[in-house]
């Protein structure tokens, strides 16, 4: 078996549905295998799975493992000699994959490989290529400042790229590894539940010599948030995604830098709220129903968790 497809599940069946038949719609020439994990959410998924897509093999959890013991699961029961980590809100474009392995196979000193990453309505989805994560980059992290300047991350070089382009890291809805690497550096961090998986990945990788890849020849289309739909769950996501950072810090550069990033997190989310306020209120007066609302939950939800009132974080 030359590539096994990890797709984890959580409350996403129609997804799930959709991504396995681009993959087999898209992949030719290559012998692939899907395994479907259901992450405890007993959606019915696995009842889709066995009559619509047989040749899948599909595991129930019996509990919500998260992101990363899920995908460590999977990967435990597959037999390719690589790994391909794709949400299940994605849909495969064309020969993506195949050209994906193809290219892997020709890169001996790489361990992971991403591909260009389109939203929905076909624009460029700029999470697909990462920095590792600094205090300044997160501070200023959003997607307009990672369109315009490119010294906060790597992508603008790399989509510019003809050829495979080295980075630092790229994003967990589609990643491929070699699955002995992805041994040798000990999986997926366990310790994370939720978000940041990859960058742990990434950079283990990194600091064993080997070399992180995009390439910009071979799309795939990442809805996002096909988990996360209303705006309670948005909130939590966006906690969730701070915490993994911090843990991340916290073991990598130590305490004294983790502290300093949620410091950092609550003078910027005061500031973010503050502005977001003024321009809701704003819009208010003038009769406009106010666009900043979910922007406003997202930030006052982050301050919270940096003043240590979002226990259920930790």
């Amino acid at each position: 078996m030359d590539l096994s497809i990890i797709i984890i599940n959580w409350n996403s069946s129609e997804y799930v549905r959709n991504c396995i038949k681009s993959l087999y719609n898209h992949t030719k020439g290559t012998g692939f295998e899907v395994i479907v994990i259901d992450n405890g959410s007993y959606d019915s998924c696995g009842r889709m799975v066995a009559s619509e897509f047989p040749r899948v093999r599909f595991f129930q959890s019996r509990e919500n493992l998260g992101f990363a013991k899920a995908n460590n699961y999977g990967s435990q029961k597959a037999t390719g000699e690589y790994l391909l980590f794709l949400n299940p809100d994605t849909e495969v474009i064309d020969d993506a994959i195949s050209g994906m392995l193809s290219l892997m196979q020709g890169l001996p000193d790489a361990a992971v490989l991403g591909c260009k990453l389109l939203n929905s309505d076909g624009s460029l989805q700029t999470s697909c290529v990462q920095t590792f994560p600094t205090i300044l980059n997160q501070v200023f992290d959003s997607d307009m400042i990672n369109r315009q300047l490119p010294v906060f991350t790597t992508g603008n070089v790399a989509y510019s790229a003809k050829g495979p382009a080295k980075v630092e890291m790229i994003s967990g809805a589609c990643m491929m590894i070699r699955k002995e690497v992805f041994e040798e550096v000990g999986n997926f961090s366990p310790e994370y539940f939720m978000y940041t998986e990859d960058l742990d990945l990434c950079y283990k990788t990194h600091q064993a010599g080997y070399a992180n890849y995009y390439t910009g020849a071979y799309s795939v289309i990442h809805h996002g948030g096909g988990s996360s739909q209303n705006r309670k769950e948005n909130s939590y996501a966006n906690i969730q995604m701070r915490e993994s950072i911090f843990k991340f810090f916290k073991k990598t550069r130590g305490d004294f830098y983790a502290g300093a990033y949620k410091k950092a997190m609550l003078v910027n989310g005061l500031m973010r709220f503050g502005l977001l306020s003024c321009v809701s209120a704003a819009s208010a007066l003038v009769g406009q129903r106010s666009k900043w609302r979910s922007s406003l939950i997202k930030w006052k939800g982050i301050i919270r968790w940096t003043l240590g009132i979002e226990r259920w974080a930790r």
